[in-house]
């Protein structure tokens, strides 16, 4: 028989990040394939498509009301989609520093 490790315990499952604007909270899929799907789309110099498909990634239907309901300008999307990345990678304390 194939030797079998039970890992559970050295994983995470406590659901899903968010981030706080003007007051909303904005839940973030974190999902492993959501993020490697975001990576990928992310890395080099994206466009407009590309950023499109991550912001419709990261965010469910509900969040991306909500985030359109703050009214943000393309360049404050990509903070928020820059933030948001941050948090689920980890890197830095969820403030843009790395």
């Amino acid at each position: 028989m194939a030797k079998v490790v039970d890992i559970t315990d050295k994983l995470s499952f406590d659901g899903n990040p968010s981030l706080t604007i003007k007051g909303k909270t904005i839940e973030v899929n974190a999902d492993a394939p959501t993020m490697l799907k975001v990576m990928n789309l992310m890395d080099g110099e994206p466009g407009v498509k590309e950023i499109m498909d991550v912001f419709e990634l990261m965010f469910s239907g509900t969040a991306r009301k909500e985030l359109e309901k703050v009214n943000l300008n393309f360049a404050d999307l990509i903070v928020v989609i820059q933030e948001a990345v941050a948090l689920i990678a980890g890197d830095g304390n969820g403030r843009g520093e790395r």
